[in-house]
This record gives structure tokens, C-alpha cells and sequence, in this order.
């Protein structure tokens, strides 16, 4: 598992390799918040091209990002999001807050 990072534009990309699961969400949390507080995004960007797998751990990880970026005013968006992924998404509900965009380009000149 690997978590990366881009900033563009006050928006942070935050690109995740690997399942975000019960074994992994901690670091994956963790690696973001520390992100987050270092550079001061306005809004938050998740790239899920390389996750594969996604439990309720990994929505408490997206959902816990989106609380924390929403207090100001900032927006939470995810890219490249697989089906099966797209299928928790939908579950959850977090369709509702969080917007999918099919490319990070989009993402960034949307959000």
C-alpha cells in the first residue's frame, strides 16, 4: 500500500495503490491527515485508479477526509473510481456528498 500526493491549485490529489481495508485504513488515515495539515488544501481529490478493494473501513477513511476538509467549505471529489469500488460507493450513499468526476482534469476544474 502506498499513498501519494500532488497539489494543484490548492486542491490535494491524494492517489492511493493498494486495498483501503480494515489492515491498511489507519496508515492510509494517518498519511492524509498529516498531508492535509501540512499543506492546507482547500478541497481534497481521492484517485482510486489503483484500488482494487474497498470495506466500511475504507468509506470511514473517505468519509473521515470529507469531515474534515467540509468544515471550510472545501469539497471532497474521487477519480478514477472502478466498479466494484463505485458499487460500495453507491451502497453507502456517500453519492450524496461526495461527486465522482472521470478524470483528475475534470476534477480539479470542477471542484
Amino acid at each position: 500500500m502506498n499513498v501519494g500526493f500532488d497539489l494543484i491549485n490548492n486542491k490535494l490529489v491524494i492517489r492511493i495503490d493498494g486495498d483501503i481495508d480494515h489492515h491498511t485504513c489507519e496508515e492510509i488515515r494517518n498519511k492524509i491527515d498529516n498531508e492535509i495539515m501540512r499543506r492546507n488544501p482547500k478541497s481534497i481529490i481521492f484517485d482510486m485508479k489503483n484500488v482494487n478493494f474497498m470495506d466500511s473501513s475504507g468509506i470511514g477513511v473517505i468519509i473521515g477526509r470529507y469531515k474534515l476538509i467540509v468544515v471550510n467549505n472545501g469539497i471532497t471529489a474521487m477519480v478514477n473510481v472502478k466498479p466494484q469500488i463505485k458499487r460500495v460507493y453507491d451502497i453507502c450513499g456517500l453519492k450524496k456528498i461526495i461527486p465522482i468526476y472521470e478524470n483528475e482534469n475534470m476534477a480539479v476544474k470542477n471542484i
